[in-house]
C-alpha cells in the first residue's frame, strides 16, 4: 500500500497554487459574508507569516547573489552591454506603458465621472522627491537596514526595514573590492558562494509553501477590501486595469515575439512570481521567487540575473510608475477641472520613464503619484481621492511590475545570446 502512494504523482506546482488560491478565495468569501472573525484572523496571520519568510530572505539573498554576480561578470566580455541593454529596455517598456495610460485617461475621462466627494481629498504624509533618490544611493549601513519608531495605542514600537537600492549599492561595492583585492579576497568570495547556496536551499523550502501562502493572502484580501469601494471610482479603476491588462497580455507578449521568444513559455515559467506579486502586493517580498523563475524557469544566467532582477525590483515598475500615475494624474486634473497641455503630457512621460529611480527603496505607488502631481503643479490633495481603492489597484499594479521585472532580464539575455536553450517550462520543477 505504501508503494502505491509513493508512486502517485503530485499535481504540478502551478496546479497546487491555483488550488490554494481557489480555497483561499472561498474561505475569504465565507469569512466576509458570515463574519467569521476567527477565520479572517487565521487567513491574515498565515499570509503575513508567508510574506515575512520571503522578506527575511531578501537581504541575504540579494547581498550574496550580487557579490557572486560581480565575481562572475568579470569573466564576461559583454558586462557593459548587459547593463546598458537593461536600462534601454527599462525605458522602452516604461514609455509604452505610460503612453497607454495617457491614452486611456484621455479617452475614458475618469476624473469627470468620479462619484467621490471632495471631502476625501487629503494631502498625503509621504511624497516623492528626486532628492530621495540621491539620498537613497548612499547606504545607511552595509545592509541598508533602517530602524524606525512609531506610537501605537500609546506604546512605542520599533521596527526594522531595509532599502534594497542601498543594499545593491553596498553589495556591488563590496563585490568589486573583493575581486580587485585578488588572492586576499578569494576566501571571502568562496564563503559568499557557499552562503548563497545555503540561502537558495532555504528559499526552495519557503517557495514550497506558496500554495498555502497565496491562498491565505488572497482570502485575507477578500475579507479586508471586498469590492464595494470600487463603485464611486469605477471608471478610474476600469481605466487602470484595462491599462494593466494591455501591458501584461498585449505589450509584453509582443516584445517577446519581437525578440524570438514564446509568450506561452514565458508566462508558464513566470506565473508563480506574477500571481504571488498580485496577492502579496510587494515586489520586494516576491523578489526571491522572481529571481528563481528568471534563472531556472527562463534560463537567464545567474551571473546576470543576480544583478538585474534585484535592481529591477526597485526601479522597474510599469504598473506603479507608468500606467497608474499617468491615469491618476489625468484623473486629478479632470476632477479639479485643470486643463493640461502637450508639455504637461510630455512631463508625465518623462517622470514615468525616469521617475522610478526617485521612488526606489520607497513603498507604494503613492510616492510616484505625488512626484508626478508635484512636477505638473497639480494639487497633492488629489491623491487622497484615490486612497479608498488603492489596495485593490495595487494588486494588479504589482503583478505587472513583477512580470516586467522578469521580462527585461530575459529579453536582454536573449539579445546577448546568453539565454539557456534548455529552459524549464515546468513551474513545479523550477521552484521545487
Amino acid at each position: 500500500m505504501t508503494g502505491i502512494f509513493r508512486n502517485m504523482t503530485r499535481p504540478s506546482f502551478g496546479v497546487q497554487v491555483f488550488v490554494g488560491m481557489a480555497i483561499g478565495l472561498a474561505l475569504g468569501f465565507v469569512a466576509r459574508t458570515y463574519g467569521v472573525t476567527g477565520l479572517a484572523d487565521g487567513l491574515k496571520i498565515v499570509g503575513d507569516m508567508f510574506v515575512q519568510l520571503l522578506k527575511a530572505l531578501v537581504v541575504p539573498l540579494v547581498f550574496t547573489a550580487i557579490v557572486a554576480s560581480i565575481a562572475a561578470l568579470r569573466d564576461l566580455n559583454n558586462a557593459a552591454r548587459l547593463v546598458a541593454g537593461t536600462f534601454v529596455w527599462f525605458g522602452i517598456s516604461a514609455l509604452v506603458a505610460v503612453s497607454i495610460g495617457l491614452a486611456l485617461g484621455t479617452i475614458l475621462q475618469p476624473g469627470a465621472h468620479a462619484g467621490v466627494s471632495a471631502a476625501a481629498a487629503i494631502r498625503p504624509d509621504t511624497a516623492g522627491s528626486w532628492l530621495d533618490f540621491l539620498r537613497g544611493l548612499v547606504p545607511v549601513n552595509i545592509l541598508g537596514l533602517e530602524a524606525s519608531t512609531s506610537l501605537a495605542d500609546g506604546a512605542a514600537k520599533t521596527s526594522l526595514s531595509f532599502n534594497v537600492l542601498q543594499l545593491i549599492v553596498a553589495a556591488v561595492a563590496i563585490g568589486v573590492a573583493a575581486v580587485r583585492t585578488g588572492d586576499a579576497g578569494a576566501p571571502f568570495l568562496a564563503f559568499n558562494a557557499s552562503a548563497l547556496a545555503i540561502f537558495r536551499r532555504i528559499l526552495r523550502w519557503v517557495v514550497r509553501l506558496t500554495p498555502i501562502g497565496t491562498g491565505a493572502l488572497l482570502g485575507s484580501a477578500i475579507v479586508r477590501y471586498g469590492w464595494q469601494s470600487l463603485s464611486a471610482l469605477g471608471t478610474f479603476a476600469i481605466a487602470v486595469y484595462i491599462g494593466l491588462g494591455l501591458v501584461l497580455f498585449v505589450v509584453y507578449p509582443l516584445l517577446l515575439l519581437a525578440n524570438g521568444m514564446s509568450p506561452r513559455r514565458f508566462f508558464a515559467a513566470a506565473w508563480p512570481a506574477i500571481q504571488l506579486g498580485f496577492v502579496s502586493r510587494s515586489s520586494i517580498a516576491t523578489l526571491p521567487v522572481t529571481e528563481q523563475v528568471v534563472e531556472q524557469g527562463l534560463g537567464v544566467p545567474r551571473s546576470y540575473a543576480a544583478f538585474a532582477v534585484p535592481f529591477a525590483a526597485t526601479t522597474k515598475m510599469d504598473g506603479c510608475a507608468a500606467i497608474y500615475p499617468a491615469v491618476a494624474a489625468l484623473f486629478v486634473a479632470q476632477y479639479y477641472n485643470i486643463p493640461l497641455h502637450g508639455t504637461d503630457y510630455l512631463l508625465i512621460v518623462l517622470v514615468s520613464v525616469l521617475g522610478s529611480a526617485a521612488t526606489a527603496g520607497l513603498t507604494g505607488a503613492l510616492v510616484m503619484l505625488t512626484l508626478t502631481l508635484s512636477t505638473l503643479g497639480l494639487p497633492l490633495e488629489g491623491a487622497g481621492l484615490l486612497l479608498a481603492i488603492d489596495p485593490i489597484l495595487d494588486m494588479g499594479r504589482t503583478a505587472v511590475n513583477v512580470a516586467g521585472q522578469a521580462l527585461i532580464p530575459t529579453i536582454v539575455a536573449k539579445r546577448q545570446g546568453l539565454l539557456s536553450a534548455t529552459t524549464n517550462s515546468n513551474t513545479g520543477a523550477a521552484l521545487a
